[in-house]
């Protein structure tokens, strides 16, 4: 894989002095690089841009505090456990503590749904390219087929003899044009073929499909989930190589590698009035490995002196810049206490800056006129800050200055950075359901044995009244004040199990309207009405399906096709390979195959069964056709296509072979009969034995 070009705001260390190389001990080497390191990080450009990030960090980070109390929320209702103030006040009352997991059931059934619908059939993808209604080729390949055609086109007047009049002339234009247009289709087919090949390969090696589920998981459970990618790592890979003895031996060797990654909402920090993730700047922190950062190291832009120095100054003991949601996020994930006061795994705390800087700042902080020939204009940064080190510095080298993140929500809602989350929507809903339930439990202990009243003046001396059991006596005294009334009294207290199972009930389908996740989704068979029967099944989810398929559309709009154009951009940029040059557009259609899926599937069906009823229809798609068809339906039920359809190449040896056969056998009979006087000459020809 191509590296990318080297713009950016810190220049690499010099390896040599006027065409002489240095020869030193490693340990004066090193020293050397780190001075040199010091020396390029304390840069007034670089110092500057430090402020910069800092400042950004603060106003980001306490913009987000009551955001981080929400996921929060989130996070106790899915793992089924109470907020501690809520907890504390139920433990006062010293009722039950019962959790009703309505939140986890939800998202378990939202995250099953998605999937499902996105990654569920095998060999089919969320999204597709294809070329434009009229693709551009370039200049060398247009003007090709220009002349091409026009040399059609004379040829074509010189046959004819005559001078062609304005009208023919229209009317053979045209026909260029058409041809032209149809030969620009053909071409931009074979590019966007070889494209979506190229794409998908590199989606598989960054481990696309796994960052995707993850992210799913996090949109049915946080207000915003956030996608990354392609993250540009030196990761290594294995190789056969021949080994000079006519065999092969593996080799391992690092390669620059595209990967895809689920950002933890926790670790995202949006600027303060930002709405979506590129109108304003955005600030990822990260906890790195000594392993995990020098996987930075030889990726074009980042300073390996410099994250040679992070790791000769933190390695040991990382670097921790700990936040007070930390230690409730990791009391949530029953992560052990000591991680919160040691670091014995050494990681280290880094921030990932992305924001637009104006030129006249960037000039007072010491850049060259050279570097940004334009005050007032906007240049887009990427920042890595760890502690005091800058370890990478350099312009966005996006053409549209747009951050390799996708962001959306659950639902979202307009001129917000964070959305809405099925544990917020349905949060009164499971609150109500869960007092419910721990009424439910209390009433039910109350009210599974009787209640004892005594009046212990009228009770003997050491008579023990708090064990109850069968046959037991109990002694009285008269009563001194001559009542009649008895000393030990008896009462039932209601039972009110029907009146709070109505109530939970109640809340319960609330809480299905608001997150648009029927229970019947789950396996629930108690879908009473239309639910008793497949079709009625089938109805109610298409109806329950309009809710999920705003949430795939925000998938679609704002996730898949960003994330997949961003890609189709880097190609088109950086990769060499000509074939892979069309005019195309990305399609992500996560929604539209929820909509479409099952009505596609029955008509095709449907087709299929005319093309193999009707022999004018079979004859008119021929063979090609109807194996096309098959394969497709044959796809669609998780079969291997290519064990049980033939593919196109076998058909047409086959039908070479038909052909051959055919033309062989007219060619014999043409031999064996000759015509005489408009008969066949073999009518005539009697066996010997019988003349």
């Amino acid at each position: 894989m191509e590296a990318m070009p080297k713009t950016g705001l810190m220049p690499s260390p010099m390896s040599n002095i006027n065409g002489v190389v240095p020869v030193m001990n490693l340990a004066a080497m090193q020293r050397e690089e780190r001075k040199n390191a010091e020396v390029q990080n304390n840069r007034p450009e670089i110092t500057g841009l430090v402020g910069h990030v800092r400042k950004c960090w603060s106003e980001a980070k306490q913009a987000k505090q009551k955001v981080e109390l929400r996921m929060l929320e989130a996070m106790r209702q899915r793992r089924g456990e109470y907020d501690p103030e809520i907890l504390g006040e139920i433990r006062k009352s010293g009722g039950s503590e019962v959790y009703m997991m309505l939140t986890s059931n939800k998202c378990r059934a939202a995250k099953s749904w998605l999937t499902d619908t996105l990654l569920g059939v095998r060999d089919e993808k969320p999204w597709t390219i294809s070329p434009t209604k009229l693709p551009t080729l370039s200049p060398a390949e247009e003007q090709n087929l220009i002349t091409l055609a026009t040399q059609e086109a004379y040829a074509l007047e010189q046959n004819m003899g005559t001078t062609t009049g304005p009208e023919e002339m229209k009317i053979l234009l045209s026909k260029v044009k058409a041809r032209i247009n149809t030969a620009k289709t053909a071409r931009a087919k074979q590019q966007v073929l070889a494209m979506e090949t190229k794409m998908e390969d590199q989606l598989s090696e960054g481990d696309f499909n796994n960052a995707f589920g993850q992210f799913l998981d996090d949109l049915v459970t946080f207000p915003s989930a956030i996608l990354k990618g392609p993250v540009i790592r030196n990761k290594p890979r294995m190789e056969w190589l021949p080994d000079g003895a006519g065999g092969y031996k593996i080799d391992i060797k690092d390669v620059l590698v595209k990967e895809w990654e689920r950002v933890d909402p926790f670790m995202a920090y949006p600027a303060p009035h930002s709405t979506a993730i590129n109108d304003g700047y955005f600030i990822e922190r990260h906890r790195l490995s000594r392993s995990e950062l020098e996987t930075y190291k030889g990726v074009d832009g980042y300073s390996d002196a410099a994250i040679d120095a992070v790791l000769d100054q933190y390695g040991r003991n990382g670097i921790r810049d700990w936040l007070s949601i930390d230690s409730e996020k990791a009391h949530v994930e029953d992560r052990q206490s000591d991680l919160m006061t040691s670091n014995s795994e050494g990681l280290i705390d880094a921030l990932q800056f992305w924001g637009a800087i104006q030129g006249k700042q960037l000039l007072e902080w010491g850049m060259t006129a050279e570097d940004v020939p334009e005050e007032l204009k906007e240049y887009h940064c990427e920042v890595w800050l760890i502690g005091e080190w800058v370890i990478k510095a350099t312009l966005n080298y996006d053409p549209f200055n747009r951050k390799p993140y996708y962001k959306t929500s659950y639902e979202e809602i307009p001129g917000v950075f964070w959305g809405n989350s099925i544990p917020g929507l349905i949060k009164d809903c499971a609150a109500i359901c869960n007092a419910t339930a721990r009424a439910l439990v209390n009433n039910m202990g109350i009210a599974s044995g009787p209640q004892v009243d005594i009046n212990i003046d009228r009770l003997p001396k050491g008579e023990n009244i708090t064990k109850l059991y069968p046959w037991k006596i109990w002694q009285t005294k008269s009563d001194p004040y001559g009542s009649t009334a008895p000393a030990v009294n008896f009462f039932q207290p209601n039972m009110m199990a029907a009146e709070l199972m109505g109530i939970y009930e109640k809340f319960a389908t609330l809480a299905d309207e608001y997150s648009s996740i029927p229970r019947y989704l789950s396996g629930d068979a108690g879908a009473g009405g239309a639910g008793r029967t497949a079709s009625g099944l089938s109805m109610l989810m298409s109806n329950a399906g309009k809710g999920i398929k705003q949430v795939i559309s925000n998938i679609d709009q704002y996730v898949l096709g960003p994330a997949i154009e961003r890609l189709y951009y880097y190609n088109m940029k950086y990769e060499e390979d000509p074939e892979l040059k069309g005019d195309v557009r990305v399609v992500a259609r996560g929604a539209n195959s929820l909509v479409v899926k099952e009505q596609a599937q029955l008509r095709r069906n449907e087709f299929l069964q005319i093309a193999l009823n009707s022999q004018s229809v079979a004859q008119i798609i021929g063979e090609e056709g109807v194996a096309a068809l098959l394969r497709e339906g044959a796809k669609s039920l998780d079969m291997d296509t290519d064990s049980i359809v033939p593919s196109a190449d076998v058909l047409k040896v086959r039908a070479n072979q038909t052909q051959q056969a055919m033309q062989q056998q007219q060619a014999l009979q043409s031999q064996g009969a000759t015509l005489e006087g408009g008969a066949p000459v073999t009518n005539n020809f009697k066996p010997i034995a019988s003349a």
